[in-house]
């Protein structure tokens, strides 16, 4: 089975998505490390903790022989749990270097499916052709809602399900302007105009939006809003990442999920 990939889709002078992109073409051998752990898995596993499907359940029940996209697949490990579920996926992603790392393991594994170069605000695929839309991290933070969501919304037929995980809310007010300083137990900025997220040590750009703005935006554009999972680290796990500490995440949620039906 051949992987066809398209070429990158201009998006125009939207100036964050390149930087992005860019900066994970510069990530490759950490990438590399993360992509051969998370394809090697046994189980899908969430977020930076590791959570279990088995404990969350964020995935529809019966995947076998469903079209799925994966929006800002990265490495598109999640997009080979599915397809080691029965699903058709296709990965999509602005980065060249990810999608790269992607079609090694594809190679690696013996696991084909798409992959296509391009962004989530501009998907170069048609009308109601999946019947999930999926994001960890990826699309979900890095490529603006106001403009991926009423991608996600064409892109899915009626009756199919949108999945995404990001960091919380709560997380993203309690955070410093350095990307890896720890979050605090204090509110360090507002909630009121939450949107666009920079960095003083870090290139890329990040989008957060409070849970009313969320809750909006999915029904202007025909989502029936199905659950919102708050994940907990397991017992005794641990991550790599500076942003929030164990000690931080068995107090409040750093991450969540958001799951809605296109109607």
């Amino acid at each position: 089975m051949a992987c066809p990939s398209l070429d990158w889709v201009d998006t125009g002078s939207v100036d964050y998505i390149k930087v992005n992109a860019a900066a994970w073409d510069d990530r490759h051998e950490d990438q590399l490390q993360t992509a051969r752990r998370e394809w090697s898995a046994s189980e899908p596993t969430w977020g930076i903790f590791g959570v279990p499907e088995g404990a969350v359940h964020l995935l529809p029940d019966a995947l076998e022989g469903k079209a799925t996209l994966e929006l800002g697949c990265g490495t598109a490990y999640v997009s080979a749990w599915l397809a080691r579920l029965g699903a058709r996926p296709v990965g999509l992603d602005p980065s060249r270097g990810q999608l790269t790392i992607a079609r090694q393991f594809q190679v690696e594994f013996g696991l084909p499916f798409p992959l296509v170069r391009a962004s989530g605000e501009n998907v170069p695929l048609t009308d109601g052709s999946f019947d999930l839309v999926i994001s960890e991290y990826g699309a979900a933070i890095w490529a603006d809602p106001y403009v991926w969501i009423p991608e996600a919304s064409r892109l899915l037929r009626t009756g199919g399900e949108l999945v995404f995980l990001g960091n919380s809310t709560l997380l993203m007010l309690c955070v410093p302007d350095e990307a890896e300083a720890p979050a605090s137990a204090e509110l360090r900025r507002p909630q009121l105009g939450m949107h666009r997220f920079e960095w003083s040590d870090d290139p890329t750009i990040e989008f957060h939006l409070g849970h009313g703005d969320w809750v909006r935006l999915l029904r202007e554009n025909s989502f029936e809003i199905l659950d919102l999972i708050e994940l907990w680290p397991p017992p005794g796990a641990t991550s790599s990442y500076g942003f929030v500490e164990p000690s931080w995440a068995n107090r409040w949620p750093c991450e969540e999920v958001w799951r809605a039906r296109r109607t």
